[in-house]
């Protein structure tokens, strides 16, 4: 079932009622045609922001926890 018709699914176990709809009749705010990606989102966060300290730091980090496994595994 796509996002849309679950969005959209109507059930009613009522008297009379003729199963269910998957109608969509509320506007969007899609703007892209359906074969053309998303358009681009901001990021959060970028590691090209960070601080070279930061970045520094967290590659160390990384690395010493990569040499763990390493020697770990070497036992």
């Amino acid at each position: 079932m796509t996002q849309s018709a679950l969005r959209n699914h109507v059930h009613s176990h009522a008297p009379g009622a003729q199963g269910h709809s998957h109608d969509h009749n509320h506007p969007h705010a899609h703007s892209h045609g359906p074969g053309a990606p998303h358009p681009a989102q901001p990021a959060p966060w970028s590691i090209l922001r960070m601080p070279v300290t930061v970045r520094l730091a967290a590659a160390l980090a990384a690395s010493a926890v990569l040499w763990v496994i390493v020697i770990l595994a070497m036992r």
